[in-house]
């Protein structure tokens, strides 16, 4: 199995770039399954049924979400007629929506989808690594489903590492969204399974973090709020990872950074390599 997963899409300038790039990613790469962080897509905070629909219409399976879900509001009465979206599983129980879905993926093979929050610097909640165990109790690796995919939405690269190592050999990856800074420790782990501490962002890297760059310097500085955040508009870089998986074990065989456009270097993976 071919997988791709995009990162944090922030604003238009984010989005754009993913709309457009989508359908020459699938063709290209030759994908089976594309996953798509969209929880800053909608002018850097959350994101709503019609920006969902692009998004799916340019060729993206799954859409996760994280910290952001609830932001544009009119995704709350959408989410639950959604089976493609994902908000985070560890969220209070009677929350809109589900944390984890399988899917179908062509040739009657079957992916798992799973996001979790941290807790480090976040909002108090479930535990993410009893709510990831707990989401893969029903499934067998290699067997029930094919690919097991877990998303880990947090601010701490130690507890994106440690859920990493907790998961390792019974997904087939592990990869951390949030900070919007990519990472460059992508690896298989010993017992197989993909791993990056954050995918990046698909956005303005002439920025912060995605937004324009004045506001959040000022409050740096002055220690004083001022204007709303804006999503920066200048080109995009496209920031994800492509993974191969083994469809009879379900772990991943090769993994490697995508980067397009904008101002960081690119990366392309080479399909059909092993790690």
């Amino acid at each position: 199995m071919k997988l791709l997963y995009l990162g944090d899409l922030v604003g238009r300038a984010g989005r754009t770039a993913a709309i457009e790039s989508l359908p020459r990613l699938r063709r290209d790469l030759e994908l089976d399954f594309v996953v798509v962080n969209g929880e800053n897509a909608a002018n850097g905070f959350g994101i709503t049924p019609k920006i969902c629909d692009q998004i799916y219409g340019a060729g993206a399976d799954v859409i996760v979400l994280g910290n952001h879900a609830w932001d544009a509001r009119e995704i709350i009465p959408h989410i639950d007629g959604e089976p493609r979206l994902i908000r985070p599983l560890n969220l209070p129980s009677g929350t809109p929506g589900r944390g984890a879905s399988v899917y179908e993926v062509p040739g009657g093979r079957h992916i798992l989808i799973v996001q979790v929050l941290g807790r480090i610097f976040m909002d108090p909640l479930d535990d993410p690594f009893t709510a990831a165990a707990g989401a893969l109790a029903a499934h067998t690796l290699g067997g029930s489903v094919n690919a097991i995919f877990v998303d880990m939405h947090a601010e701490a690269t130690s507890e994106k590492m440690a859920i990493g190592h907790y998961l390792d050999g019974k997904v087939s990856c592990v990869f951390g969204t949030h900070t919007h800074v990519p990472t460059v420790d992508h690896q298989i782990l010993p017992g197989g399974t993909g791993y990056m501490s954050d995918v990046g962002m698909c956005g303005d890297y002439d920025s912060v973090i995605g937004m324009e760059k004045a506001e959040p310097v000022r409050r740096f500085t002055r220690k004083m709020p001022g204007a709303h955040f804006a999503p920066a508009t200048g080109e995009a870089t496209l920031c994800g990872i492509y993974l191969e998986i083994d469809d009879n074990t379900g772990l991943t065989t090769y993994l490697a950074p995508l980067r397009q456009g904008g101002r960081l270097d690119s990366a392309w993976p080479l399909p059909g390599e092993s790690n």
